[in-house]
């Protein structure tokens, strides 16, 4: 069976084009004095601290004295994810946010596709825009019926990220699963607003009328899988508990029957603000810009406890047990990343209440499943993260 689509890893060309459309973008959306402003700011650690810290760290340290990130990355990847840990912690949301903006990804992609071969995109997919949501519909074939709909929301923070910077992730992911079986799979990415033009409850009452939505295309929930990375996970854990805190029925017995077959997690941010949050060398998340991103999602003032905003908060078992999927939670995550400790606690406290599996990834970073379809070499570390969600997916979820 011929590949939907696969493009080729990102190279150091496809760098310099993705810099040609940021360029105009960021002048146009947040002017001229505060992006040159943000440049030279940049250059000390370009020009200097960049290359000094690359050239220790990589080759001139014992390799027993190196992460295990730096061991097993190629030199693009880690040279690429060090310039991405000084943007997080040094470049302002209202920067960040420009470049995974529609008007910078979706050109880009468009290069990507042009120099691959593609002059259209081999898969379909359309822009939705209802009352309360918006989002983008990914279908193998759009004349017929799904037999499978992935729900998925992006990461960034709440503060960064879009659907259209996803939007090559996810078009390989539906070819992932269409060649594992699925015979019309579809999925639908939420657009949801990003902080601060709001703050919650905004993006979870999106992100409900966005999975009202799915189940209206797909009427049938035992069909669905709902996903996310990193703030994206953490908004579908959020609405996981709200449909599980307003389905209780008044028999006294728990019915979901809107609730998902299954959620896949790609390095959620379980708890918003947790004392397990520690930085770490490899990972380019920045726990003090990562706090500061959380406050301003809910809304200025750091919630301690209310699981609707940071779902590690929810301590009781038998909320979980009726948002849960029917499936479980899988949850995927890096080795050497800030939220690796987090995660494991989350995962321990729902053992036994929920249906819980993972895979820990030696090595891996923050979200790394996407990152690395981008930057690794080989087609099979390219590939590995999404071909494992996709085999928990088709082991837990048969086609109709």
């Amino acid at each position: 069976m011929e590949r939907l689509l696969l493009l080729g890893p990102v190279t150091y060309l496809d760098c310099v084009v993705f810099c040609i459309f940021l360029a105009p973008a960021l002048i146009r959306q947040v002017g001229l004095f505060e992006t040159v402003g943000c440049v030279l700011r940049a250059l000390p650690f370009f020009l200097w601290e960049l290359p000094r810290q690359f050239v220790r760290e990589r080759y001139l340290e014992p390799r027993e004295q190196q992460s295990l990130f730096v061991q097993k990355a190629s030199a693009f990847e880690d040279f690429v994810i060090r310039c991405v840990k000084y943007a997080f912690g040094n470049v302002p949301a209202n920067i960040g946010r420009v470049f995974f903006s529609k008007k910078v990804a979706l050109p880009f992609l468009r290069f990507r596709l042009v120099r691959h071969g593609y002059r259209e995109y081999p898969i379909s997919w359309t822009e939705i825009q209802e009352e309360g949501f918006k989002g983008l519909w990914i279908i193998k074939d759009p004349s017929e019926q799904p037999d499978f709909v992935l729900y998925y929301a992006h990461g960034g923070g709440f503060s960064m990220g879009s659907s259209y910077f996803y939007l090559e992730f996810l078009l390989t992911w539906l070819s992932e699963l269409s060649d594992a079986g699925y015979k019309n799979p579809a999925i639908f990415s939420l657009e949801y607003t990003l902080v601060p033009d709001a703050v919650f409850p905004t993006q979870l009452e999106e992100a409900t009328r966005a999975y009202e939505y799915v189940l209206r295309v797909t009427r049938d929930p035992s069909q669905v899988c709902v996903s996310g990375d990193s703030a994206g996970a953490t908004l579908i854990l959020c609405l996981l508990l709200h449909l599980g805190s307003r389905r209780q029925t008044s028999d006294g017995e728990d019915h979901v029957p809107t609730r998902p077959a299954l959620a896949v997690l790609i390095s959620p941010w379980v708890t918003l603000n947790s004392v397990r949050h520690k930085n770490t060398i490899s990972d380019y998340l920045d726990v003090k810009q990562l706090h500061q991103y959380g406050m301003q999602f809910a809304g200025g003032k750091m919630p301690e406890d209310n699981p609707l905003v940071s779902p590690g908060a929810c301590k009781d078992m038998e909320l979980w047990k009726r948002s849960s999927p029917e499936k479980g939670i899988f949850f995927t995550y890096g080795t050497d990343e800030l939220f690796a400790p987090e995660i494991e606690g989350f995962m321990d406290m729902l053992q036994g209440a929920v249906d819980i599996s993972s895979k820990k990834e030696a090595g891996g970073i923050h979200a790394w499943p996407v990152a690395s379809l981008f930057l690794s070499d080989s087609l099979d570390d390219r590939l590995e993260g999404l071909r494992t969600m996709t085999e928990v997916i088709r082991k837990r979820i048969p086609s109709k």
